[in-house]
């Protein structure tokens, strides 16, 4: 019987405030995706380091004769075979280097040509032109540093060059984006908390007969309190549940269908429906418990139960 009151109270309290439940509703549900975005968009974050830092390498290019003219680290002339020699073995030699791959000017040619072939200088260029390089994988790419600091300035060695650096300015970009959608989330769940608090005041200042003459006869302030706590929870959850929908149609048509980004977009390792999946239950938890505790809170200072 009492299970069956309370249940028609939230239906009472929910028809009768409708607008503000619609407000609640969707401020809810804008948050949380904003929440769930935020969070599925660190992992892709840290998805896209894994599978790129695993992929970057350190290239030290060598003097040619155009560096011996132009270039004060090529000061001393053009590399000789036996500095060549010396600094791939003394490569080979470091615990830090997986492995060391030689790139000849021909090579380095070719692969401008393929990478650059229709821009206006690629036609201006000749293979002597080009700088041997040796590309070097590291077993952990955040010890570029190893690298730099022992060749670096070295007879022969024009420049020491990490591909991580380019990384770290997208990731550094990617990450700015995500904190930017987290302040707008924070922003969103304060107003989603007021509107939440505030409709409750309402349906508690509009059946405040009710709860009036449920004290005179002796309720117990939980079970006054219930029919409006349950009403916050109802309606968060609805919100959750929609935020949860946006989430999923989000992933479906962004990067399987509609702009097909995982086709497009070869290069990148998108996170996959198991990471979307995952984050649904902490959403629909979030969305019941933090109405529910706003509700409780706001209860007790203003019924006084």
């Amino acid at each position: 019987m009492r299970a069956q009151f309370v249940l028609s109270e939230i239906g009472v309290g929910l028809r009768r405030n409708l607008t503000m439940t619609f407000a609640v509703i969707v401020s809810v549900a804008l948050s949380l995706a904003l929440f769930g975005g935020s969070l599925l968009m660190s992992d892709q974050v840290n998805t896209m380091k894994g599978y790129w830092y695993d992929k970057v390498n350190v290239s030290v290019f060598l003097c040619n004769k155009s560096d011996a003219e132009s270039d004060p680290n090529c000061a001393k002339g053009a590399v000789t075979e036996d500095q060549k020699k010396e600094i791939q073995t003394d490569l080979k030699k470091m615990a830090v280097v997986d492995t060391v791959t030689y790139e000849s000017q021909d090579e380095a040619y070719k692969h401008y040509k393929q990478q650059f072939g229709d821009s206006p200088l690629a036609s201006s260029l000749t293979p002597d032109q080009m700088q041997e390089s040796y590309r070097i994988k590291l077993k952990d790419p955040e010890k570029y540093q190893v690298i730099a600091t022992a060749f670096d300035g070295r007879d022969g060695v024009q420049s020491v060059q990490d591909q991580k650096g380019i990384l770290d300015n997208l990731f550094g970009l990617l990450n700015g984006m995500n904190w930017a959608a987290r302040m707008v989330m924070a922003l969103m769940l304060v107003v989603a908390l007021m509107l939440i608090v505030n409709t409750v005041r309402v349906s508690a200042f509009s059946r405040r007969r009710e709860t009036g003459i449920m004290r005179l006869v002796g309720a117990s302030g939980f079970y006054i309190q219930a029919p409006f706590i349950a009403e916050a929870a109802v309606a968060g959850l609805i919100g959750g549940g929609v935020a949860c929908g946006f989430l999923v149609v989000a992933r479906y048509f962004i990067i399987d269908h509609g702009l097909a980004l995982s086709q497009k977009l070869n290069l990148i390792n998108f996170i996959g429906w198991d990471a979307v999946l995952t984050k649904l239950p902490l959403i629909l938890a979030t969305s019941l418990l933090m109405p529910a505790l706003a509700a409780f809170f706001a209860l007790r200072k203003y019924l006084k139960v």
